[in-house]
């Protein structure tokens, strides 16, 4: 008997940009409200006004289309990140600026970002959904939140302003010092719902720089 081949990541159409987008936010909605087993692609497909074999089409089965939800949420906030980069890490000429340029890219991290509904929707789903995701502490951000801000430190260091021999490694201890001590102490670094998380962040900042600063 002739079977039926279940769509897969080579024969998936990368098609209509438009409708990617609306089914991604027809599924982001679904999930979200329903949860991962209560929203069937039928539904994902009236809601974004398509036909169910296009949602197939497109994304092959539902699980691949929550990791492309999860993951397009991850790439939003990356965007993000990189975008606050620019804005406060960029052009800097003296080692006096660091400290200020420091504590405004990590608050506004803590704010835009942390306090963001793209991120309460990114960890929403992970928590809610992990079991339907590619494994256990999936994480659609991987390193790239790092290695931007590696490259960053990176480029300040050729310019003379901070000593980075790693800057990778650099980039970790400044995240374990800006925003590590407000999660393991108050469990966010959401400065947009906690006046606590400022002062921890504005200190571990201080202390980033009294290792890395050039003198």
């Amino acid at each position: 008997m002739p079977t039926t081949k279940t769509p897969t990541t080579k024969t998936l159409r990368e098609g209509s940009a438009q409708k990617r987008a609306a089914i991604l936010s027809a599924a982001r909605e679904l999930f979200l409200a329903d949860g991962f087993d209560r929203s069937s692609v039928d539904a994902v497909a009236a809601r974004a006004e398509v036909s169910k074999r296009t949602v197939y089409d497109y994304f092959g089965d539902k699980q691949t289309l929550l990791q492309a939800v999860v993951d397009g949420v991850g790439q939003s906030l990356i965007t993000t990140i990189r975008r606050t980069l620019d804005d406060t890490l960029s052009d800097l000429t003296e080692a006096a600026e660091l400290e200020d340029a420091l504590v405004t890219f990590s608050m506004r991290i803590a704010t835009d970002m942390l306090g963001s509904a793209e991120y309460a929707t990114l960890q929403r789903l992970v928590l809610a959904e992990s079991g339907h995701l590619p494994h256990r502490g999936y994480n659609s951000m991987a390193d790239t939140p790092d290695e931007a801000i590696a490259e960053r430190f990176a480029a300040l260091g050729a310019a003379g302003l901070l000593d980075v021999p790693d800057p990778r490694l650099a980039a970790d201890q400044f995240i374990a010092l800006a925003f590590g001590v407000a999660l393991d102490r108050l469990g966010s670094a959401n400065a947009a719902e906690d006046t606590r998380v400022q002062p921890l962040v504005v200190e571990g900042v201080r202390t980033f720089l009294r290792a890395y600063r050039t003198n």
